[in-house]
């Protein structure tokens, strides 16, 4: 029976199968996702030396370039089609229609989908937040109608994240959008309220006769009408020539009038309510509307930025998580990247679910939960748990998913995102500071197949000799030939004034889930990795579904 985590949870894996597999339906508060979108562009996961430099750290994250000619595509559309979601499913059909078979139809048939397992997967009182570019967004919008509802659509949302800049031939790109959906008119909404900014000061302001000012509101609503008092003259105004009613009873305003609350413009226009207190504009709160402009991007020296090139800063996910869900909700992001949602839920005491493909994001999240919330206990699932995961996870396709992976278990930086050709055998670097002062490097060479000889580990020590590295690593997912350890030995030892070290290690990935660590290494500089500012307010993590 298919059941939602009972604990905080990062898989890895591909959302649509996690979602159909792993979340049940109408068991989730709110989705937030940031799909990746460009169709000329790689994300790319930098990782910089402690020396700053990172020529030799390019990590690819994700490729978001999405293409039709895979069966992926065409199976997304037949699905999609057979969805019972008729719809969705004509809006698709149009779609491709009019765009034929290229990257954005792909795109826009993998997006539709996983949105009809997220429409799923919603509660009544749920909703979802759709991060985009102006490139997909009015496409994405028109799906979104489809599976939602048009009448679900709650807000577009405009997060100005950047400043005009120049370009050649259209206006500066300077915001994202933010497409905002509710699975049904109960679906769970707090208003937003922030400082305001003082230098917009309020047009409805006016200088009372002690010189003070006070904010003004106006006495009528929006339509005519002939019932009661709300459309009578009331000393002298009448409403209905303006296509308008009194909000207030005459009664009430004469009170108001009495007690000096009424403003009387001098041009004899319609009187107003004035504020008690005057206007304070230190202090002054204004509801948070549709276009964002008080929340900055990331810069490059933002103290929260982990290098991951597509982040979103937390104060954003703060404010969509604040205002769509209640304490104790379940937050889900299906592409979770560098893990700002399910740290913000975190934060704001919500229970998450985090999904992505990558075990370099995976292992970017644990780090970052793990420095922000020095307690947190939370589940991955998807990521080898023992020797046979492991080996499972080697014979996929795509090996450099388990050379990744190995390289985290590490603490090791991936090189060039294992990418075949020109890297000399080098799959990562760990970094040492045998006098606590120089670092240093280590050269990491991983085998996740089962052809193993001694030639490797010469070529590892060759490696290490041209790269000017003090140690090498050799990590293999198979034990060791008894040529490869005497090779290995062979190698001697690097010296330090705090001791002595084999300068060629074999490492198993047995031994990685084994109790204590198998590397003998002086003191490991981890300062490759940016460490998340720790949350002074620790939060619970372990909320029962």
């Amino acid at each position: 029976m298919l059941k939602t985590p009972a604990r905080n949870t990062l898989f890895y894996g591909d959302n649509l199968a996690i979602l159909r597999e792993h979340v049940e339906d109408e068991s989730v508060d709110l989705v937030y996702l940031d799909p990746p979108f460009n169709s000329n562009a790689n994300y790319n996961l930098l990782f910089k030396a402690p020396d700053g430099h990172q020529s030799q750290a390019q990590i690819e994250a994700f490729d978001d370039t999405w293409h039709w000619n895979t069966s992926a595509a065409e199976q997304a559309f037949d699905e999609v089609m057979q969805s019972g979601n008729s719809d969705a499913a004509e809006m698709l059909r149009a779609m491709r229609s009019f765009l034929k078979e290229n990257d954005m139809m792909a795109y826009l048939t993998m997006m539709a989908v996983r949105l009809l397992e997220l429409h799923r997967v919603l509660k009544p009182t749920g909703s979802l937040y759709l991060h985009c570019d102006p490139t997909a967004s009015h496409y994405l919008k028109t799906l979104l109608d489809a599976i939602f509802g048009p009448q679900q659509f709650g807000s577009e949302i405009i997060w100005q994240r950047t400043n005009a800049r120049g370009t050649t031939g259209k206006w500066p790109s300077l915001h994202d959008v933010i497409l905002f959906y509710r699975k049904t008119k109960q679906a769970t909404f707090a208003p937003t309220k922030v400082k305001a900014d003082k230098a917009k000061m309020p047009h409805t302001l006016i200088t009372g006769a002690d010189g003070l000012k006070y904010q003004t509101f106006e006495l009528t609503g929006a339509g005519q009408t002939k019932d009661g008092d709300s459309g009578k003259r009331w000393r002298g105004f009448d409403p209905n020539v303006f296509g308008r009613h009194w909000g207030y009873s005459p009664r009430q305003m004469d009170e108001w009038d009495a007690a000096g609350l009424i403003h009387w413009p001098k041009d004899g226009g319609f009187p107003r309510r004035r504020d008690a207190k005057p206007f304070d504009p230190e202090n002054r709160m204004v509801v948070v509307g549709d276009v964002w402009t008080d929340i900055d991007r990331l810069n490059q020296t933002a103290k929260e930025r982990l290098r991951y090139p597509t982040q979103k800063p937390i104060e954003l996910l703060e404010r969509i998580i604040a205002a769509s869900s209640n304490e104790g909700d379940l937050v889900l992001d299906p592409f979770c990247g560098c893990g700002t949602t399910v740290h913000a839920a975190q934060k704001l005491n919500r229970r998450w679910i985090g999904i992505d493909i990558t075990h370099l994001a995976i292992h970017l999240i644990q780090r970052r939960l793990k420095d922000a919330f020095p307690k947190i206990q939370f589940e991955i699932l998807g990521v080898p748990k023992d020797l046979d995961g492991a080996r499972a996870l080697a014979a996929q396709k795509d090996k450099y998913e388990f050379e990744k992976w190995a390289l985290a278990m590490i603490d090791a930086q991936p090189f060039k995102g294992g990418k075949k050709g020109g890297d000399g055998g080098v799959d990562g670097f760990l970094y040492i500071k045998p006098d606590g002062k120089k670092t240093e490097k280590v050269i990491v060479s991983v085998k996740g197949g089962q052809s193993l000889n001694p030639a490797m580990v010469k070529d590892l020590i060759v490696t290490v000799d041209q790269e000017g590295a003090k140690m090498g690593v050799f990590l293999t997912l198979e034990p060791p030939t008894k040529g490869m350890v005497t090779q290995a030995a062979a190698a001697g030892f690097y010296k330090t004034d705090y001791g002595q070290f084999p300068k060629i290690q074999i490492v198993t990935v047995e031994q990685l889930f084994g109790p204590s660590n198998p590397l003998h290494l002086p003191w490991q500089d981890t300062s490759v990795f940016k460490k998340a500012k720790r949350e002074t307010t620790e939060t619970q993590s372990n909320l029962d579904l």
